[in-house]
């Protein structure tokens, strides 16, 4: 993300889309994917061609490439590198209404440790080898060299932006970009912090005696947590009620033996937090579905 010594001049009456293309098609040029952000720092949505993620743009697959489109959508995977794109009549559109500039990390190579505050800050300073480093509203992005699997509030106050999210370009930074360290790939396998933390097992009560599965065999509930997990994923809307109805048909089957373990039912909270299902969600999905069973 090193700033090149000459920028590109855009024409045009309105200085603040003068002023935000001009940066965008600098970074660009220096390999980094950029696009608008709206005020609070939202990207703009998608448009009537690509409604749920229909041109290609899907965040949560490994397929996921850039959006084709013409229009300003996708978050991340709108983010490009092309000129021509850029300064599209669509795209000038997004432009004019833009307040801030959001760029695609892992497009770029590249990985953001958010510290969202003073404390994430200090810990950062005890804890991760030094690199370029660039304020934000209440704190700093750490920019590492290399890229990982995106994840939010790996402790408390800190975030990882890299493939599959975007970041707020803020400025230079200041600092040396370092390679990125072992220690913040493990912050993604660590336990999580209190804020959001792993979906605790429910227990279920046993349908009678010792509580043995009466299915024909251990394979059987095997497949039944694998169909349940590509039922989510395979969801393109209405997620919450796919998930929903997907707890329910696993605990409708399953609930009363005994045979679901926390591995399971960890496995149906990670694949509904794929899809953006928050941990409160798929709890009180997995609650809900519970009472309309009567467990």
């Amino acid at each position: 993300m090193t700033q090149p010594t000459t920028t590109r001049r855009v024409p045009g009456p309105q200085p603040q889309l003068a002023e935000l293309l001009e940066t965008a098609l600098t970074l660009a040029a220096t390999g980094v994917p950029v696009l608008p952000l709206r005020a609070g720092k939202t990207p703009f949505g998608n448009c009537h061609r690509c409604a749920d993620n229909a041109c290609g743009g899907r965040p949560n697959m490994k397929s996921a490439g850039p959006c084709r489109c013409p229009g300003v959508c996708h978050a991340w995977a709108a983010a490009t590198t092309d000129p021509a794109v850029l300064t599209s009549p669509a795209w000038t559109a997004g432009w004019q209404r833009a307040a801030a500039i959001a760029y695609h990390p892992g497009g770029a190579g590249l990985t953001v440790v958010d510290l969202d505050d003073a404390a994430a800050i200090a810990w950062a300073r005890e804890t991760l080898p030094a690199t370029r480093a660039v304020e934000t509203t209440r704190g700093e992005h750490w920019i590492y060299r290399g890229t990982m699997t995106s994840h939010n509030a790996v402790r408390p106050g800190v975030d990882i932006k890299s493939t599959m999210a975007y970041a707020r370009h803020l400025g230079p930074g200041t600092g040396t970009m370092a390679a990125l360290p072992d220690a913040v790939r493990a912050l993604a396998v660590k336990e999580p912090s209190p804020a959001r933390p792993v979906p605790q097992a429910v227990t279920v009560p046993a349908r009678s005696g010792s509580g043995e599965c009466p299915h024909r065999s251990p394979a059987f509930l095997q497949r039944g947590i694998a169909m349940a997990e590509e039922r989510i994923a395979a969801a393109s809307s209405a997620v919450h009620a796919t998930v929903f109805r997907t707890f329910l048909a696993v605990l409708s089957t399953h609930g009363r033996c005994g045979c679901l373990s926390d591995a399971h039912i960890t496995r149906l909270f990670t694949a509904a937090q794929a899809k953006g299902e928050t941990a409160r969600h798929c709890t009180d999905a997995w609650t809900n579905a519970r009472t309309t069973l009567g467990l």
